[in-house]
């Protein structure tokens, strides 16, 4: 007997011992399939049926210039539960609240949970964007997918999170630089201490306005190469946006800093191959040494490396306005000793993280086995030719300064 416990394409296949995982295409709906040959289709999430209760309590504007990433909340929050039964039930934006949660909940005993990021800006008219939602979305399905945690409908709840970002739009200060950062995130809410598909789920989506990541301008960071600690591993969760993947990181990056540095860079194997550094994608310009060509490098999607939207940007405006000018845009695996090899040999031209929160974080030095392997940075600089460039033609996208595909003009 097969039942479909799982969202969208894990099947599992009952034996009189286990259960066996069984992935399969992602299907249209979450289902559950009995017996016969008949089965209900679940709801899935339907904009129409949003209900709106406003607060009565608005909150006053923290000061542009006195924003902290992550502590300042808007007044609503959009929320959707999902049950086993009956599928995803109408959305409700209602006042920003505490959640309440039976304490077997799921969440808290099996990490059932995962999220995303993602900003709301507003442009020179006073529009509302969002930055590539398509991809958050798509994204945040595999994710929740991966933990048996029921996926939805992307265009739908694009069309949700439009309205929510519209009514909190008084709290986007104006000001290039700034936006409403944007987190929807998906819990499992079942009420048990078993282990296995939750029966219920919670879709929520807060917000909180931010600054500029380096208010007074880039200031390049100083890494530690970490290789005692893993960040991900290959058949592993590295790939998916699961908080599951955040909370082990936090001990090695508090090591890290009390040695000096403010990141890790996680290496993976004998080999130690480079793959993410702190919470953001990892990019190297770099010259060949055969060839001598520039190169934009970075480590390929092989299940270990999260599919940042910020990566998919950098790499695909490399291509269109890097290689033109004569560079080779590669994703392949590659090594620390690798880029030490070209730090010493002057053909490691610059190096930076490339994340939501900062776009990209320029990198002025590596600690490994004992030596500071130099990204090429002069003293008096805090960022690299390429760094700077990404950061400009991202935002002029996020901002609508330049008409393209990726910026998302909410309807008013």
């Amino acid at each position: 007997m097969l039942r479909q416990l799982a969202p969208r394409g894990l099947l599992y296949k009952q034996s009189s011992s286990r259960l066996l995982a069984v992935w399969e295409q992602p299907l249209r709906s979450y289902s559950i399939k009995a017996n016969t040959a008949s089965s209900a289709k679940l709801q899935d999430i339907d904009p129409s049926k949003l209900s709106i209760t406003r607060t009565t309590t608005p909150k006053e504007l923290v000061p542009a210039n006195e924003l902290v990433f992550g502590k300042t909340f808007t007044d609503h929050m959009l929320s959707i539960e999902w049950t086993a039964s009956d599928g995803w039930l109408p959305a409700r934006i209602t006042p920003y609240q505490n959640l309440s949660l039976d304490p077997a909940s799921c969440v808290f005993h099996y990490a059932f949970e995962c999220f995303e990021g993602m900003k709301a800006y507003k442009d020179s008219n006073g529009n509302v964007r969002l930055f590539r939602p398509t991809k958050n979305m798509e994204r945040m399905n595999k994710s929740s997918a991966r933990i048996a945690l029921p996926t939805f409908d992307q265009a739908a709840m694009i069309q949700l999170i439009s309205t929510f970002a519209n009514m909190e739009q008084r709290f986007i200060p104006s000001t290039r630089g700034y936006s409403l950062y944007l987190r929807p995130t998906m819990i499992g809410t079942q009420r048990t201490l078993g282990v296995g598909p939750p029966g219920s789920a919670l879709l929520y989506v807060i917000a909180s306005p931010v600054g500029p990541y380096y208010p007074t301008g880039f200031k390049a960071i100083s890494l530690e190469a970490t290789d005692y600690a893993v960040r991900a591993w290959p058949g592993g969760v590295g790939d998916k946006k699961l908080g599951a993947n955040y909370a082990p990181c936090i001990l090695p990056q508090i090591q890290a800093a009390t040695r000096g540095f403010h990141q890790n860079l996680w290496l993976f194997g004998e080999e130690e191959y480079v793959t993410e550094v702190g919470t953001m994608n990892m990019f190297v310009a770099i010259k060949n040494k055969k060839t001598g060509q520039k190169e934009l490098l970075t480590a390929p999607l092989d299940g270990t490396i999260l599919e940042g939207v910020t990566r998919d940007s950098v790499l695909s405006l490399a291509r269109e306005k890097l290689a033109p000018e004569g560079w080779n845009i590669v994703e392949r695996k590659y090594t620390m000793k690798e880029l030490s090899d070209a730090a010493k040999e002057g053909r490691l031209l610059e190096a930076f993280g490339a994340g939501t929160a900062a776009i990209v974080s320029p990198i002025r030095n590596i600690s490994w086995k004992g030596d500071l392997v130099d990204c090429g940075l002069r003293p008096e600089e805090e960022a690299g030719e390429i760094a700077l460039r990404m950061k400009d033609w991202i935002e002029a996208r996020q901002y609508g300064d330049e008409k393209h595909e990726w910026s998302y003009v909410v309807p008013q």
